[in-house]
C-alpha cells in the first residue's frame, strides 16, 4: 500500500491541478464528476448540504455556517478549496481533517477508475469528500464551489439551500470578462424549488440572478431583507463587535473574525441561518447561533483570512488576491494605527497586477516574492509593474526569505502584512 506522501504525489502528478497548471487543468463540463460519483455509488445523495458560490467570502461564509451548526450539535462536513498547508484541510468534519488512512485507501481502491476517467485534481477531491461525508454519516455538509458554479464539480449536489456571496472580476479567463458573465456562471447553482440567498445586491447581477431564478421557478432572497448588521467594529487582532437587527429586535454580538469585509459575510451567514430556522429546515436555537459565531477560527480550523500571527509587531496573514479582496484589505489597513507598513507580496500569473498595485498603499515597503508553484508570478515582473505606481520594493528568492527580512526590518509598533495569494500565506503558516 502507498504511503500518504506517495498517495499525494500520485494525485498531484497524475491528475491535472488548476493551482499548479492553470487553465490546462480546467474541465468545463460535469461529465467526469458525474461518472466518477456514479461509480462510487452517488455518495452526494446520502447527506443534506448547503451550497456556497461567489467571488469572495465563500470560505468565511462556509466556516461561519459550520461553526453555528456544530454548536447546535450537528455533525458538519466542510468542503473548501484550495488548501494552505495540508491537503486534508479541504475535507473536514467538525474541524477534524479527513484521515490520512482514508485518503490512502480511497486512492488505492479507485486508482484504476481515476486512470480510466482521467478526472482533474479538483474532481477527484470533490468525489473523495462526498464519499467521506457519506461514510461518516454526517448530518449536513457545507460545500464551497471552486471557481464558478454552473460547471463546477460541486454542482451535482441537491442542497437544501444555495447561497451566492457577491460577484467581482476574478478568473476572467474561465468565467467571463464582465460582471454579468461571471454572475451567469455563479447563478448556475440556482436550482428548481431550492431556496437561494444572495449576499450582496449589485445592480449588474440583479437581472442575471432574477432570470435564472425565473427559469427555475424560484425566487431570490437578499440577505439584507432578512437581517441587517450595523456598527461592525473590526481591528487587526481584536474581537469584532457588531449590532444585529432581526425582526425589529437589536442584538449586540461579538465574533473572532476580523476585517471590514466580514460584515457582509456575517450578514449573509446570519440571514441564511435564520432563514433555515424560520422555515424549520434545520433545528436551530437563536442562542446557539449567537454562541456559534464567537469562536469560528478555533471551532472550525479557519485560517489565512486576516489571521494574526504576532502582536509586536502586528503580523497579519491575509489571502486577499483579487481587486475586490485587496480593496477590503486596504480599508482595514487604513483603519489601523502603526509606524511603518511592511508588505510581503507575491501572486500568481493570471492576476490584474496593474489594478491591484493602483490600490496598494504608497507609503510602505514591499517585499516581493514568488510562491512555490508553477503559476507563481516572477518577482522581476512585480518589480517592473511596481515602478509605475511608485511602490518601494525589494525582491527575494522565496516567500520565507521575504518574510524573514520584513520581520528583521520591523519595529514593535510596525505592521507587517503577508498576502497577495493563498499560496504565499500558506508558506508562512
Amino acid at each position: 500500500m502507498l504511503t500518504y506522501k506517495q498517495t499525494l504525489d500520485f494525485l498531484f502528478s497524475q491528475l491535472p491541478m488548476y493551482q499548479r497548471q492553470g487553465s490546462a487543468a480546467m474541465k468545463k463540463e460535469l461529465t467526469n464528476i458525474i461518472e466518477l460519483c456514479k461509480a462510487l455509488g452517488n455518495p452526494q445523495e446520502e447527506f443534506r448540504s448547503i451550497h456556497v458560490a461567489g467571488t469572495n467570502g465563500k470560505g468565511s461564509l462556509t466556516h461561519i455556517l459550520a461553526a453555528v451548526l456544530q454548536k447546535q450539535g450537528y455533525k458538519v462536513g466542510c468542503y473548501t478549496s484550495p488548501h494552505y498547508k495540508d491537503f486534508r484541510e479541504r475535507i473536514k468534519i467538525n474541524a477534524e481533517f479527513v484521515s490520512e488512512d482514508f485518503v490512502i485507501k480511497f486512492v488505492e481502491k479507485n486508482k484504476e477508475l481515476m486512470l480510466k476517467i482521467r478526472p482533474s485534481f479538483f474532481e477527484i477531491t470533490v468525489a473523495m469528500a462526498f464519499k467521506y461525508f457519506a461514510q461518516q454519516k454526517i448530518d449536513i455538509a457545507i460545500v464551497e464551489t471552486g471557481l464558478g458554479g454552473r460547471l463546477d464539480s460541486t454542482n451535482i449536489i441537491t442542497p437544501i439551500l444555495s447561497i451566492i456571496t457577491n460577484i467581482s472580476k476574478d478568473h476572467t479567463q474561465f468565467l467571463g470578462n464582465t460582471i454579468e458573465e461571471i454572475a451567469f456562471e455563479k447563478a448556475g447553482i440556482i436550482k428548481k424549488d431550492i431556496p437561494i440567498i444572495i449576499g450582496k445586491k449589485q445592480k449588474k447581477t440583479i437581472g442575471v440572478f432574477s432570470k435564472k431564478a425565473e427559469i427555475e421557478n424560484n425566487s431570490l432572497l437578499y440577505s439584507k431583507n432578512i437581517v441587517i448588521i450595523k456598527k461592525f467594529s473590526s481591528n487587526f487582532g481584536k474581537r469584532t463587535a457588531f449590532i444585529l437587527r432581526y425582526k425589529n429586535k437589536v442584538y449586540k454580538l461579538k465574533t473572532d473574525l476580523t476585517g471590514v469585509f466580514q460584515k457582509e459575510n456575517m450578514q449573509t451567514a446570519l440571514a441564511s441561518l435564520f432563514f433555515l430556522k424560520e422555515n424549520k429546515m434545520l433545528k436551530l436555537k437563536k442562542k446557539n447561533i449567537f454562541e456559534g459565531i464567537k469562536n469560528i477560527q478555533k471551532d472550525t480550523f479557519f485560517i489565512g483570512r486576516n489571521m494574526l500571527l504576532n502582536k509586536k509587531p502586528v503580523i497579519i496573514a491575509d489571502s486577499a488576491h483579487n481587486v475586490a479582496g485587496i480593496k477590503e484589505l486596504v480599508k482595514q489597513i487604513n483603519k489601523t494605527t502603526y509606524n511603518n507598513l511592511h508588505f510581503v507580496y507575491g501572486t500568481v500569473s493570471d492576476k490584474d497586477i496593474d489594478a491591484i498595485f493602483s490600490l496598494l498603499p504608497k507609503k510602505a515597503g514591499y517585499y516581493f516574492c514568488k510562491p512555490n508553484i508553477i503559476r507563481g508570478m516572477e518577482t522581476n515582473i512585480l518589480q517592473e509593474k511596481a515602478m509605475n505606481f511608485g511602490l518601494e520594493n525589494n525582491c527575494f528568492k522565496s516567500v520565507v526569505l521575504a518574510f524573514d527580512k520584513a520581520k528583521d526590518n520591523a519595529s514593535e509598533n510596525d505592521l507587517i502584512i503577508v498576502g497577495g495569494s493563498i499560496f504565499v500565506v500558506g508558506e508562512v503558516l
